[in-house]
């Protein structure tokens, strides 16, 4: 007779139990467990994006007072900018117009009592007119500013006197002379027939130019036409006073 083993298949010990609920289980467990993960992943990244539009916010703000702190301050800066160009401006001005006063005085300085002049004239350029004033060929190879005299003196000698003289004004890089001569006439009447400060024989005619060359020249138009107006003639010496120079 065969043994016939009465205890349930599933209650049996040491035996596999078969699945009461098949592979869905494990399928529906594996669906809730990524649902649990998604969940989870969905709100961490909605914190982040959360985060992110709070610090664009707090950026947009710390913008927003900067560029306010920036435009109140923006008055301060144009003034300061409009300062330093007017100092640019003035310190330009400054640096190209020249001292004729300075120079008028130191010119009167070095004057000897044995040369007098009858015209004189300054300009910064060459090619400003000046009605009255003195003209010489030699102004034209002169750019900058320079003075032209036109005069007499006791002798020839006091000529050379007077153009030492004249480099001892400060700025002054050479001087050149047109002419100097004694009159070729009578004393009185130039070659052209005009009147003269030559009222002796002895007294020599003169024609200069002072040169100023390491003067800076202005690039502006109303700088140019700047110029020293010709005075009225000089009343030379007296006779005696001319022999006992």
């Amino acid at each position: 007779m065969r043994p016939v083993n009465l205890i349930p298949p599933e209650e049996r010990a040491g035996a596999r139990k078969p699945m009461r609920g098949g592979p869905l289980a494990y399928i529906i467990v594996g669906a809730l467990a990524a649902a649990v993960i998604g969940v989870a992943a969905l709100a961490v990244t909605s914190n982040q994006i959360s985060d992110s539009k709070a610090e664009i916010a707090t950026l947009e703000e710390e913008r927003t007072t900067v560029e306010a702190r920036a435009n109140a301050l923006n008055a301060y800066t144009q003034f300061h900018s409009i300062q330093e160009q007017r100092t640019a401006t003035i310190a330009s001005l400054a640096d190209s117009r020249f001292d004729w006063q300075r120079v008028m005085h130191e010119l009167s300085l070095v004057l000897p009592s044995n040369v007098w002049l009858t015209t004189l004239s300054g300009t910064v350029r060459p090619g400003v007119a000046i009605n009255g004033g003195a003209s010489s060929s030699l102004r034209g190879a002169i750019p900058g500013p320079a003075l032209e005299l036109n005069g007499c003196a006791s002798s020839q000698d006091a000529v050379a006197g007077f153009i030492q003289a004249l480099k001892e004004i400060d700025g002054v890089t050479r001087v050149g002379v047109q002419s100097s001569a004694l009159p070729a006439g009578g004393a009185g009447e130039s070659e052209g027939g005009s009147s003269s400060c030559q009222t002796r024989n002895f007294i020599a005619q003169f024609q200069m130019v002072v040169a100023f060359d390491a003067a800076p020249i202005s690039s502006e138009t109303g700088e140019s036409s700047e110029a020293v107006p010709a005075p009225t003639e000089t009343v030379p010496a007296s006779s005696e006073e001319t022999a006992g120079g």
